[in-house]
């Protein structure tokens, strides 16, 4: 049978809003063909997938993370488990010098690959994984990273989104998130940029890829794949670009998905023809 590629989001997909991967979607993974290559494809950092990836039972292959800006290939030789395989950066300077004028209350951090971040100040316990730095501004913007993020926890989604498009970010990828998050990534990098490189790199054909997603950040994800499934959880613009939407993360909306991945890679069917999930 000839090789597929699905490409899973973390958060809102895989994991329920608590962060929780539920049982019957670990089982689900584990039951699909070998012929199925699963490539998470999430805006976390690296020390915050590779645990996931563990509990998935994922040991090889490769993954994406902040947002298509990182790829790792998974090596259980490897002493970290897996060995960092292509990094797009940027100078964030000129977008934060921007942002610090239009959300001066922000909170920023930027990526240190495999560590943790440096930040302006921290941020709500819990949401940024390995060791922060409090750094002052001419170290945060003093080097060329991967990914930017801001976060205000006072304002709500729909206000920080107001702000950031009035800032009128240009020269860089971003993705506001459910909350008052924003990612900022290099220019043309996204999770479907970063799967198009694995995609050509293991050898699936365009026809046989499938993703599945839930946030803003995955939308170029779901119109790259042959059959893009958006979450019921989505907000109304990832729905509209996906060519399904399944039930919802915490009805484990991914597991129909999974069961008709595997069934259409028994049957040799492209997923261009669609995913047999009962999905909408």
């Amino acid at each position: 049978m000839a090789l597929r590629m699905l490409a899973l989001d973390l958060d809102g997909t895989t994991l329920n809003h608590m962060g929780e991967l539920s049982d019957a979607v670990r089982e689900g993974v584990a039951a699909l063909p070998d012929e199925v290559i699963v490539v998470v494809a999430t805006g976390r950092s690296i020390i915050a997938t590779t645990p996931v990836l563990e509990v998935l039972g994922i040991r090889e292959g490769f993954a994406v993370c902040a947002n298509g800006a990182v790829t790792i290939e998974l090596d259980p030789r490897a002493s970290s488990g897996y060995a960092i395989v292509d990094t797009v950066t940027f100078d964030p300077k000129p977008v934060l010098e921007r942002l610090r004028v239009a959300l001066p209350d922000a909170r920023i951090a930027v990526e240190e690959l495999g560590v943790g971040f440096k930040v302006s100040r921290h941020f709500p316990e819990g949401e940024l994984m390995g060791q922060t730095r409090v750094v002052d501004w001419e170290e945060l913007v003093a080097h060329p990273v991967t990914r930017v993020t801001l976060r205000q926890p006072e304002a709500t989604a729909e206000e920080f989104m107001e702000m950031v498009e009035r800032a009128g970010l240009h020269g860089v990828s971003y993705a506001v998130g459910w909350s008052a998050w924003l990612d900022i990534n290099p220019e043309g990098v996204s999770k479907a940029s970063a799967l198009e490189l694995i995609r050509r790199r293991i050898g699936v054909e365009p026809v046989h890829t499938v993703a599945v997603g839930d946030q803003r950040n995955d939308l170029e994800m779901l119109r790259w794949a042959a059959w893009g499934v958006a979450m019921a959880n989505a907000p109304d613009e990832v729905r509209a670009v996906a060519d399904e939407v399944t039930g919802h993360v915490e009805d484990d909306g991914l597991v129909p998905v999974l069961e008709g991945v595997a069934e259409a890679a028994r049957n040799g069917s492209p997923f261009r023809d669609g995913v047999p999930s009962g999905a909408t």
